[in-house]
């Protein structure tokens, strides 16, 4: 055979394993609103950056008539290609293929481009299309599996591991996004769940859609699972590129630097006026944050789950934070169980990836009750402290209002090695509300007062004005600063300059016991 025919003959195959599962599965993904794993790659990629890897790729499987059935590549896309000229991996599951199930092929190509984004030090990206386990490989898919669960843990705090879910992910399959950093969900077309509704059926009774019982919705204000949802494919891909923005490539570098027009030392008057003179009432955090962040940028993650705790990511003076932040629009900023666990492992994301965490406070303390106890309150607020307490990049804490009590502690408090403690005017740092502190410290006073009520209320300016200041604190050293609100973004970006050569470490260990 020529040369001539042996170019042929690969251009040939090259566009045979284009193609997929053939024209046909293509057009019924396309009706199903769904684009091609290559039509995802190439939208997400830089263009003309992508290249292949293990595109010929077979199964081998001989059982149940699958020696039939070979495709060139398989059930997945592999390869690498760049993001804003940065080096990322991918995989991406193609359902054109044997509905994008995986076999011990499919499980291999994804193994080796996690094990090149690890040695290479860049991120990894899925994208999850796929019907599952292919039941005719048996335990090999199972195998296959727990390889790639085994990467995905050895690699966790190495490299940012990132997940879009734009298809089927269920059984087994679901437990690879979920030790991922981030995970993307699109409505409607994309679902995960270990069991479907049919064995829930069988096994409770319960009577449950795809949708309901693992949609995106529902992983994104029920269970936490997701990060972001989106009500497009592109616009999701899109999202995947915006978090690349703003995260190192590994756990060596420092975050991408991006510059910035907005002045170091811009004022912003309207911060003077945002928290109400009534302590009771409510105001947005997140005009406080895009307010502070440069030019007003905030890329918020999980927006739609535990909404009384605020985290995302900014940039101050051109370089990248993570911001936590208590919300006081909802359930007053108390932390419960969901606002703990939501927060902390974005802390350690953070910790992980050399990312300063910035956190504005204003937490009233735990949310009391027997749903929360019984649910373990305890031990989930304890994964916050953990997180706060073991991270040794930058932290800096803003108080704009309210620290109270065991929650005050929790919030970066300078005994968790906060490095620099800011505070308005406006806080109000002390074990608990002037109210509830007045009813302990006063009760016999107030109960013999001729009118206990205003008594209480006697007691209750005596107390704010005396302890549920930043002054006391600010005495002591456990507030570094006190400031105007308006010049919180200088005080911010000076700190960070200040501490962009910090050290510091934990003890030598083979690693932590956080309270799971």
């Amino acid at each position: 055979m020529t040369m001539e025919r042996k170019i042929l003959e690969l251009k040939e195959k090259i566009e045979q394993a284009k193609m997929g599962g053939g024209q046909k599965r293509i057009d019924k993904q396309h009706k199903k609103g769904k684009l091609t794993a290559r039509e995802r790659i190439q939208y997400l990629l830089d263009e003309g950056s992508f290249e292949e890897i293990d595109m010929f790729r077979e199964h081998q499987c001989h059982e149940f008539g699958m020696e039939n059935k070979k495709m060139l590549g398989d059930g997945v896309v592999t390869g690498y290609g760049t993001i804003d000229g940065r080096l990322v991996y991918l995989y991406a599951f193609d359902f054109t293929v044997i509905g994008g199930s995986l076999s011990k092929t499919v499980s291999n190509k994804i193994v080796k481009v996690m094990e090149m984004s690890a040695k290479m030090g860049a991120p990894i990206i899925g994208l999850n299309d796929s019907g599952g386990a292919r039941i005719q490989e048996g335990i090999d898919a199972l195998s296959g599996y727990a390889a790639i669960f085994q990467r995905n843990v050895l690699y966790s705090g190495v490299v940012p591991q990132i997940t879009g879910i734009v298809g089927p992910c269920a059984g087994g399959a679901v437990y690879s996004p979920a030790l991922t950093d981030f995970i993307f969900m699109k409505k409607e077309t994309s679902f995960m769940f270990i069991t479907g509704p049919r064995v829930v059926k069988s096994v409770t009774q319960e009577d449950v859609t795809h949708e309901e019982l693992g949609g995106a919705m529902v992983h994104a204000t029920k269970s936490g699972v997701t990060h972001f949802t989106y009500e497009d494919e592109k616009e999701l891909l899109d999202g995947i590129r915006e978090l690349i923005t703003y995260i190192p490539q590994n756990n060596m570098e420092e975050p991408p630097e991006v510059k910035t027009e907005d002045p170091v030392d811009r004022i912003d008057e309207d911060l003077n006026y945002i928290v109400p003179d009534n302590p009771n009432k409510p105001y947005e955090m997140k005009d406080i944050i895009t307010k502070v962040v440069d030019d007003g940028e905030f890329f918020e993650v999980q927006e739609l789950y535990a909404p009384n705790i605020i985290i995302g990511f900014g940039r101050l003076g051109g370089k990248s934070v993570g911001i936590v932040a208590n919300q006081p629009k909802h359930l007053a900023g108390v932390l419960d169980i969901d606002a703990s666990v939501k927060a902390a492992r974005f802390i350690r994301f953070c910790d992980s990836f050399n990312i300063p965490v910035v956190t504005f406070e204003d937490v009233p303390g735990f949310m009391p009750g027997t749903k929360q106890e019984y649910g373990g309150i305890i031990r989930h607020g304890a994964k916050l402290m953990y997180a706060y307490a073991e991270a040794t990049v930058p932290k800096i804490t803003v108080i704009t209002r309210k620290a109270y009590g065991g929650a005050y502690c929790v919030m970066n408090s300078k005994e968790l090695r906060g490095d620099m403690i800011f505070a308005w005017p406006s806080a109000e740092v002390a074990v608990m509300g002037p109210k509830g502190a007045s009813q302990i410290i006063f009760r016999k006073e107030i109960k013999n007062a001729d009118d206990p009520e205003k008594k209480l209320q006697e007691k209750i300016d005596d107390y704010r004005e005396k302890f549920a200041n930043p002054y006391v604190g600010a005495s002591k050293g456990y507030i570094d600063e006190v400031i105007e609100p308006k010049v919180t973004r200088y005080k911010l970006i000076k700190s960070l300059k200040m501490l962009e050569n910090k050290r510091d470490e934990n003890p030598s260990k083979k690693h932590g016991n956080i309270p799971l």
